[in-house]
């Protein structure tokens, strides 16, 4: 399940997503969107997880906890329509 993670601080980075949601399950991947110009974080990123009880339990867990300063918003990723 692909996890849309927002309002990060610019200072978290992608270990950091990571191992606070490796404590409910494995993370296939992480990935902060970072400014082309810049090379900062724009502040979102996505985890996906390949155990859908797994991601479900770290969205519900996760939203509105506080990392870096900021709660952190988290819900299911809406999938692209090509």
């Amino acid at each position: 399940m692909k996890i849309l993670v927002r309002n990060l601080s610019r200072s978290t980075g992608e270990e950091e997503i990571r191992r606070i949601f490796a404590t409910y399950g494995q993370v296939q991947s992480c990935n902060l969107v970072l400014d082309k110009a810049s090379g900062k974080s724009k502040g979102f990123g996505f985890v996906e997880m390949p155990v859908n009880g797994d991601a479900k339990q770290a969205i519900k867990n996760l939203n509105g906890m506080e990392l870096g300063g900021k709660n952190i918003r988290v819900k299911m990723a809406e999938e692209k329509e090509d």
